[in-house]
């Protein structure tokens, strides 16, 4: 998945910079508030919340909207909307699974929405259960390198739980299970190594590979999904080897 993962990373960095900024902002907004909701509005004593603020902060969100979605979701402010988390699963070109995570307050406007991206982009929807079992939760820690090899962030995190270590080239990524993701970034601020992101996701047991023509078809869908409001992440099983993630960018 490393040529996958590498796509988002990259496609992330330059969200933040073009028109797509201001969705991305309100979903990583979306998040904080749902995570104090959840978890109580200090986030020292809510891991979750305090991933969601470090998220939102590497992003450069304005801090006054963090501490404003903060406040709403832990009841110290008023407002905020009942946030309801859906999975939706269906099927991309060449039968690719995607996993879509939605965080909406209208379930009938997501639905319609994901339909609609599906199916004008090579996709169909798919009963509950026929694409979930490819995938798993994992805890998924993101950072720069900053001159650091493999070796050493391993060496930081082994002790703490994390299952790999995967290079996506200016970035590593930390592999671990939800539950030890909290135990996996505290060692690395003890080791004083900073992070982009900590948030538990969903990572392919079964992989397809894919040429370049596969891989914009999947990327096309996965951005006309991600442009909804309601969906929060995409998910899919395709495999892009470096070559062809070169060729994509070229």
């Amino acid at each position: 998945m490393s040529g996958h993962s590498k796509w988002a990373t990259t496609k992330h960095k330059k969200a933040a910079l073009d028109s797509k900024r201001g969705k991305l902002f309100a979903k990583l907004i979306k998040n904080i508030e749902v995570a104090a909701r959840t978890g109580g509005g200090d986030p020292d004593g809510n891991p979750t919340l305090y991933d969601a603020i470090q998220k939102a902060r590497k992003t450069s969100v304005p801090l006054d909207n963090i501490e404003r979605a903060r406040k709403r979701g832990g009841g110290e402010e008023a407002g905020g909307a009942d946030w309801q988390t859906i999975m939706y699963e269906g099927y991309g070109p060449s039968g690719v699974a995607v996993l879509v995570e939605c965080l909406t307050d209208n379930r009938n406007r997501a639905a319609g929405e994901v339909r609609v991206a599906m199916t004008r982009n090579g996709g169909n929807m798919a009963d509950p259960g026929s694409v979930s079992y490819l995938f798993s939760r994992k805890g998924v820690v993101t950072l720069e390198k900053a001159g650091r090899s493999e070796d050493d962030i391993l060496l930081a995190v082994l002790d703490a739980g994390a299952e790999e270590v995967n290079d996506l080239g200016e970035e590593f990524e930390i592999i671990s299970e939800p539950g030890d993701l909290v135990a996996v970034r505290t060692a690395l601020q003890e080791a004083g190594i900073d992070y982009e992101s900590a948030e538990s996701g969903f990572q392919p047991s079964v992989t397809v590979p894919a040429d370049a023509e596969l891989a914009r078809k999947v990327f096309k869908l996965v951005d006309a999904l991600e442009d909804s409001d309601d969906v929060q992440n995409v998910y899919t099983n395709i495999d892009i080897s470096d070559e062809v993630l070169a060729e994509l960018d070229a």
